[in-house]
């Protein structure tokens, strides 16, 4: 079938509100936006003036509906159209999986072949356990080896493309295809509501009633792409909980007299040890405790990123402080004060040795230290002062970059509420959750992309 138009107002007389939905649209509530309150039951809107059973009997009729034409949401519809159910996959944005066509730099890091569930944050940590075992990262790599995408390890398990993320959206499209996937894009959902064993999904474009409707909306990070809080809403609608969501894998933000004496070192970059919380060691397992991450930092006119900031940023609670090791591999103090009676340098010629000249001279400045006095000079007590500002230097963000820079979603749909072994909400039957939309969030590395194939997969066998 073809796709729907682009005129969003083709089947609503009623102009679009301020905040660019059209009557009918499923809103904003301020229960919602006031910390994701539980609220009642679905209502259906009646936007055609017809019972409930009236528009099912005039709706286009499917097996199943996904919502979202991401990652996991055409994982999904290929799984299951190719089982031979009758699938539609619905998504509001012109440009098809805008996200894996800039992830990875253009060559999309389509996972990581080092995945297991200690890569995943969580309120309930064991629940990706079940899919991540039932679709892995080798049997996303034979799909992608089966289309002939050439691909590369770049670092620590990371897969991407030699050439172009389009080739992971080819393939998907391509899988969708061998399914005979119905698509509708672009083309806005207005409402979802139960309609006796199914669902009826109003669109700008006509009714769907389906058997089984499959969320993989995404998250709020990157609005400029499309993202919106559209799942949040559903979910909430149909009566499950939502840990609260707030941007993951982003850059961290300092601001105040403490942080003046490094504003100007924007571009330095350096590998280092970051870590938060309480946990001891890579494999922190939940939201709760903390990790520990080895990484290449680079300081922002705003503050700090890289791989290392994106990292610890998921463990990161407002209010406290995160632990940089600048020089991991040394113990700084005790190389300074065993070498007091031989080097007769500068202490800032020292330190310039072992780290970029501009951060030597900063670390200096915010500690007191003047960066003429010979090493030779200082006490054995200032120079451990010193070191503990390299070794333990922990500095409190003020915030984050915020969504727009955000490369996932934290929090979301609470995984209590859904079956780890089908994505399913337990208590609505045929509702599935998936991919961003869901309370697990991955490390940076492909993790993120892993958890989209495997929980499309899985709920792509179960409807």
């Amino acid at each position: 079938m073809a796709p729907c138009s682009t005129g969003a107002t083709s089947t609503c007389a009623a102009p679009p509100r301020d905040d660019g939905c059209f009557p009918g649209c499923l809103p904003v509530r301020s229960d919602l936006q006031a910390g994701f309150r539980s609220t009642g039951a679905s209502v259906y809107n009646g936007r055609f003036g017809a019972t409930r059973s009236t528009v099912a009997g005039m709706a286009k009729q499917f097996d199943v509906a996904v919502i979202g034409a991401g990652a996991a949401g055409m994982m999904c519809a290929a799984v299951a159209a190719q089982r031979g159910k009758r699938v539609v996959l619905i998504d509001h944005a012109e440009k098809l999986a805008e996200k894996i066509r800039i992830s990875g730099g253009g060559r999309c890091n389509f996972t990581n072949i080092n995945t297991g569930p200690a890569n995943f944050l969580s309120e309930n940590p064991h629940f990706c356990k079940s899919a991540l075992s039932r679709y892995t990262a080798q049997d996303f790599l034979a799909l992608v080896k089966k289309y002939r995408i050439g691909h590369h390890e770049k670092h620590r398990g990371q897969l991407f493309c030699n050439d172009s993320s389009e080739q992971i959206i080819a393939m998907l499209k391509a899988e969708c295809s061998a399914g005979d996937v119905n698509w509708r894009m672009p083309c806005k959902v207005l409402s979802v509501v139960k309609e006796g064993e199914g669902f009826v999904v109003a669109t700008d474009h006509g009714d769907i009633a389906a058997e089984s409707v499959v969320v993989a909306t995404g998250g709020l990070s990157i609005p400029k792409i499309g993202a919106t809080d559209l799942g949040y809403r559903l979910a909430t609608q149909f009566g499950l909980p939502l840990v609260e969501p707030r941007p993951g894998l982003v850059p961290l933000t300092f601001d105040g007299p403490s942080w003046a004496p490094f504003a100007p070192l924007a571009g330095i970059a350096l590998e280092v040890d970051v870590s938060t919380g309480s946990g001891k060691g890579k494999n922190a397992r939940n939201v709760k405790g903390g990790g520990l991450f080895r990484e290449d930092l680079l300081f922002t006119h705003r503050g700090l990123s890289g791989p290392a900031i994106l990292q610890i940023s998921s463990y990161w609670q407002p209010g406290t402080p995160i632990v940089l090791n600048l020089l991991p591999e040394m113990d700084v103090a005790e190389e300074l004060i065993g070498s007091k009676t031989t080097v007769k340098k500068q202490i800032g010629n020292v330190l310039s040795q072992w780290l970029p000249a501009r951060l030597a001279e900063g670390l200096l400045l915010a500690n007191g230290f003047a960066l003429d006095v010979r090493l030779a000079d200082l006490p054995d007590a200032k120079l451990r002062q010193l070191g503990d500002a390299i070794n333990r230097w922990a500095i409190v963000p003020t915030g984050s970059e915020g969504y727009r820079k955000a490369e996932v979603t934290l929090g979301g749909v609470d995984t209590r509420a859904l079956s780890q072994q089908t994505m399913m909400a337990k208590d609505v039957p045929g509702l599935y959750f998936i991919g961003e939309t869901v309370d697990v969030t991955g490390w940076l590395g492909g993790y993120n992309f892993q958890w989209a194939w495997a929980s499309g997969f899985v709920a792509g066998q179960s409807v």
